[in-house]
């Protein structure tokens, strides 16, 4: 293994380097957006019909938001419908 030996003034630039870099990687990495799905996506997502996309509304198995004729869905709603309704396999 090689030794390298740098100066003050060297180290102070290399550790002031990192934490640029630092800084710029964390404010890139901003808090994740919401990602909708409107009814037809939510249908051919979990390859459901409309009919069973309502019973599900009205039974309270799905959050949704609802602008004027048209529905939507949070997909984070759509993966805690389906952790929820998770069964494990069984062993026999």
């Amino acid at each position: 293994m090689e030794a390298i030996i740098l100066t003050k003034e060297q180290y102070t630039e290399i550790v002031t380097r990192l934490e640029n870099i630092t800084q710029q990687l964390n404010s890139k990495v901003g808090p994740k957006k919401e990602t909708f799905l409107d009814n037809q996506e939510f249908l051919l997502l979990l390859k459901i019909s409309k009919r069973t996309a309502q019973t599900w509304r009205d039974e309270g198995k799905i959050s949704f938001s609802q602008v004027g004729n048209k529905i939507y869905y949070k997909l984070s709603d759509v993966e805690k419908l389906m952790q929820e309704n998770y069964n494990k396999a069984f062993k026999r």
